[in-house]
């Protein structure tokens, strides 16, 4: 199913390629590729293939399901309306107005949580978004994202929370699946995976 995802990301057009001229990440990253999930959000046959993958790496029905803000909003919902379970999403920052909330929303006090982002890369705001919720006295059991770009390092920092973190495809079946379809002939496919190991983000 990694690899349906994959192509779902292809299809839609939600990947860029940019061999020559990287794109510039937040964090200062030069990458040769640029995924913005947002695009996907439009498709009804690709939001549903998409949203019942999530489903099936929640097998606790005792949890509640929280996105981030923004990219995670829409899936986490289309996830708790799908299994019936509580929703809310948390901010990257609190608001400095009103009640000045970081998770918008209500949930159960030492509320179990499924963390739900779009994309995975050096994992830092995925983090910061399951500390909040550890601050605020729910257990973060697993963050579950459409895609990772498989950094070396960042899975064991979830670890290091006891968080478990689940993607449904990766950087690597992109690849594969890019190069297959014609999008990356096999020297930009071995630059690219060349990239993607040689970063240091932790």
């Amino acid at each position: 199913m990694s690899h349906e995802i994959a192509r779902i990301l292809l299809d839609e057009k939600a990947v860029f390629f940019q061999i020559e001229n990287p794109f510039t990440w937040t964090s200062g990253i030069k990458s040769p590729i640029y995924c913005d999930n947002r695009l996907l959000i439009s498709n009804p046959e690709a939001r549903r293939t998409i949203t019942r993958e999530f489903v099936k790496h929640i097998t606790d029905s005792n949890v509640a399901i929280v996105g981030t803000a923004t990219a995670g909003i829409p899936w986490g919902a289309w996830i708790a309306w799908e299994m019936n379970l509580p929703y809310a999403y948390i901010r990257g920052s609190e608001k400095k107005h009103g009640r000045q909330n970081a998770l918008e929303g209500r949930l159960a006090n030492g509320q179990d949580v499924i963390l739900i982002e779009d994309l995975i890369s050096t994992g830092k705001s995925s983090l910061e978004a399951a500390m909040k919720l550890i601050e605020l006295g729910h257990k973060v059991k697993k963050v579950i994202s459409i895609f990772t770009y498989n950094f070396p390092g960042v899975r064991e920092r979830f670890q290091e929370l006891g968080i478990e973190q689940i993607s449904l495809t990766s950087f690597e079946v992109l690849a594969e699946e890019a190069t297959r379809c014609g999008s990356l002939d096999k020297q930009k496919f071995n630059y690219v995976i060349n990239w993607k190991n040689e970063q240091k983000v932790i």
